[in-house]
């Protein structure tokens, strides 16, 4: 998805007002990376759109790659999912039955 991001024909990566797109991209690969924007533009001074859009890529994907192993555990452990979501459930609604004793209390509804 990266490699499509629409980007000016200048090549230089740079954080400008007159370079959206790739100023969004610096943002995302700063954000993924924890790398500051004036790093990135130093790491790719030189190189052109093509490299820093698949490094962003590869910055995005490493950083999901945790997130994606849990999802695919929880997937592969119906029941554990199940009870995590019971869990859930009833902690939310614990919670929303003290929120609604305070409002009903605050309305001056009998409690």
């Amino acid at each position: 998805k990266f490699k499509r991001a629409v980007t000016d024909s200048d090549n230089r990566i740079v954080f400008a007002e007159d370079k959206p797109g790739i100023s969004n991209l610096l943002s995302i690969y700063s954000a993924f990376t924890g790398e500051s924007i004036e790093e990135a533009e130093k790491r790719f001074e030189g190189k052109g759109y093509g490299d820093f859009k698949l490094a962003v890529g590869e910055a995005v994907v490493d950083a999901l790659l945790p997130v994606q192993k849990k999802y695919a555990e929880y997937l592969a452990d119906k029941a554990e999912l199940e009870r995590i979501m019971k869990d859930g459930a009833e902690k939310a609604s614990r919670i929303a039955e003290r929120t609604l004793q305070k409002v009903k209390k605050k309305i001056g509804f009998i409690v």
